[in-house]
């Protein structure tokens, strides 16, 4: 009768383990030695750029078809039809929109479109003037970019627009080059071309695969950031709220206040006061019924619209303009016009545009990235970052060309997308058309919208901007995240936008750099009779092998940064482990082996494979021998190449079992005091 199959698995695991004690490893140390060589820089470079370019499907098309050793001339022509039908796929998505789409969805996609429309019309106006430009600008910016994302991004749900976070970054950087009031037509075309360099930032991050640029912002330095940003939009609308003649054009909130404080003196306007006030308890009302039953979130969506709508015939009606209550007045009617002949590349601000630009690019990436993936992960798909960053930066390059300014997906708006059912990227489509419409055939009917209404329309969407629950559990989480939430929030706040933003980056830098160079380095040793190896302080029970310590140092990278200090640590826990002994009388010899565990060790350099040489003949030098457990696939490959592997005469193991047992053996050969440290 044949053996059950546990027993078999038994005999072979024994027989495997008597195998390799009778080998000390010998046969997974050639395994080591002779592997093939890593692939080299270009190399890597290459398939980068092949996987970024050229789609999967492709590739696994053209692999197919020379796997085919005949081909007739028209499955040749069906071949190349079909490469290029996928490669057209995956730089317009919308292409592959018509495999299983159904009137139904469509009508889902209208429905989300007109609501996503009668919440954007109100709210980029709003937003324009953040940024300091006229009206109809807010609504082009609602109009073009749209269209550019749905031929070109992947995500469903995701509502672009222009948002109140870049508008007041735009505003708080460009004012200062340019002043918006004294010279308008300047400031719009340093406004173009900022967005001009923020969308060719965006598409080269996209297509140079540097997406992992934006997660320099952490998710606790956007929290902080988005708070302090919040509450400075929210004390600039007190501009429009209170009909403040002259407020400063700084953005810190003590010269806000100040700001506040020294207009207490000039006329007040009542009516104006109680219109926003109002409409803004109207608004709030609405978001909270829309928050609270799900069912009802065309309320919420519809809320600013019917505010605009109302709050322009009260004025109408009663003439409240010239009771001290500001309108909007003219809107330019008509669709977005081309602003080529307004980009700026020959005047001094060339420099100052581009970082604006950049600063803008990394802060509107990082909000439509999460907002996209999050949606994204609720309906079960992915999105491709790098794609999203490329789609956004075209629509920026061409909204740049079409006097629009930054755009990005918005949370709010993308909220309401979800809730009102969308489909497909087809929902920005028709939200895009109807602020079309609304351009060419209904701006002469905001003449009379008072701007208190755009003050609270613009303060009722930033409670969603502040989460305290997540800046609660950041603190309780990590200290560090937490410092770096607190200094984009108090940076944001009492400076600048762009001073908090660099502060949040540099706390989360120090952090990375703190960790990097100063890694744990932890004494291990074996769990119970297994041939796994543990932290001896996280697991008390791990015992030490006779005459042997292990050390593991977690860090993936042994370099510059770290290679004095991991060296200082192994030399000081070899010392330490010696004065233990003396200590204990157990044995007055110092340690005679020393095995370093590489398994969390990546890629080592220079300073690495130095720091190793040196260790290896001061430990020598004592009667210590130097064995390498684990090592990675790059690093096994330096150690070869300077020959390392060679000084230490081939003491290199699959795995830190192994090593030990090697050591074990070999103790015979030794003094009786022996010592095994695993890095």
């Amino acid at each position: 009768m044949g053996s059950l199959p546990s027993d078999t698995l038994a005999v072979e695991m024994a027989d495997t383990h008597v195998l390799a004690g009778a080998g000390d490893g010998a046969e997974t140390t050639e395994w080591l030695l002779n592997s093939p060589n890593p692939p080299s820089f270009w190399e890597e470079l290459a398939a980068a750029v092949r996987e970024n370019v050229i789609p999967r499907s492709c590739t696994k098309t053209h692999l197919a078809k020379k796997k085919t050793k005949t081909t007739s001339s028209s499955d040749e022509k069906q071949s190349i039809f079909k490469a290029t039908l996928i490669l057209l796929q995956s730089m317009f998505p919308i292409l592959k929109l018509g495999r299983n789409y159904k009137a139904s969805n469509f009508k889902s996609d209208i429905m989300a479109g007109l609501t996503l429309a009668s919440l954007s019309i109100p709210q980029s106006i709003g937003y324009a003037n953040l940024a300091k430009l006229d009206p109809q600008f807010g609504l082009y910016t609602s109009a073009v970019p749209p269209l550019i994302y749905a031929l070109m991004g992947s995500s469903r749900e995701i509502a672009i627009g222009p948002v109140a976070v870049v508008s007041l970054l735009l505003s708080s950087m460009l004012q200062e080059i340019r002043d918006p009031v004294a010279d308008p037509v300047g400031y719009r075309s340093l406004v173009f071309t900022v967005t001009l360099f923020a969308g060719i930032f965006q598409a080269g991050f996209g297509l140079l695969r540097l997406g992992f640029l934006v997660d320099f912002l952490s998710h606790a330095a956007i929290v902080g950031f988005m708070a302090g940003a919040a509450i400075l939009i929210g004390l600039q609308q007190l501009k429009g709220l209170l009909a403040i003649s002259n407020f400063t054009t700084k953005t810190d909130v003590v010269s806000v206040l100040e700001s506040v404080v020294r207009s207490a003196h000039q006329p007040w306007y009542p009516l104006n006061i109680v219109l926003g006030c109002s409409f803004l308890i109207f608004l709030l009302v609405a978001r909270f019924i829309g928050r609270r039953k799900k069912k009802l979130f065309w309320v919420s969506a519809i809320a600013p619209l019917i505010s605009v709508i109302l709050s322009t015939l009260i004025v109408f009606v009663s003439r409240a303009d010239r009771h001290g209550v500001k309108i909007v007045k003219e809107v330019k009617e008509g669709l977005n016009p081309i602003s080529v002949h307004q980009l700026q590349f020959n005047s001094s601000g060339v420099g100052l545009a581009a970082k604006s630009g950049l600063i803008a690019a990394i802060i509107a990436l990082t909000e439509a990235m999460a907002v996209g993936r999050s949606f994204a992960s609720i309906k079960g798909y992915n999105i491709d970052g790098n794609r999203e960053m490329i789609a956004m930066g075209f629509m920026n390059i061409i909204g740049s060309l079409t006097s629009c300014y930054v755009a990005t997906g918005s949370f709010s708006r993308t909220a309401v997308n979800f809730s009102a059912g969308c489909e497909s990227v087809l929902s920005n489509i028709v939200m895009a058309i109807t602020v079309m419409l609304a351009l060419q055939f209904f701006t002469r009917l905001l003449y009379f919208t008072p701007m208190a209404i755009l003050a609270s329309i613009i303060l009722s969407a930033l409670p969603g901007l502040i989460d305290i629950n997540e800046a609660l559990r950041i603190w309780k989480l990590d200290k560090l995240d937490f410092l770096a939430c607190l200094g984009a929030f108090l940076g944001v706040l009492f400076h600048s936008v762009e001073f908090g933003l660099l502060l949040a980056v540099g706390i989360s830098f120090a952090k990375i750099l703190l960790i990097s160079m100063r890694p744990a380095i932890e004494e291990v040793g074996r769990l119970g009779r297994s041939d796994m190896f543990g932290n001896m302080k996280q697991f008390p029970m791990a015992m030490k092998t006779q005459g042997i310590s292990i050390v593991r140092i977690n860090s993936s990278l042994l370099c510059f940064a770290n290679a004095s200090f991991i060296k200082d640590r192994i030399m000081r826990l070899v010392e330490e482990d010696d004065e233990d002994d003396d200590i204990e009388e157990t044995t007055k010899d110092q340690p005679k082996q020393l095995v370093v565990d590489m398994c969390n060790v990546m890629n080592i350099d220079t300073s690495g494979i130095i720091v190793l040489e040196e260790l290896h003949k001061r430990l020598l030098l004592n009667g210590i021998q130097v064995t390498i457990a684990s090592p990675k696939w790059e690093v096994i490959h330096k150690l070869k190449r300077t020959n390392f592997v060679e000084r230490i005469e081939g003491r290199v193991f699959l795995s830190v079992g192994e090593a030990v047992d090697s050591c074990l053996q070999n103790a015979s050969k030794l003094p009786s005091s022996t010592k095994v440290l695993v890095t």
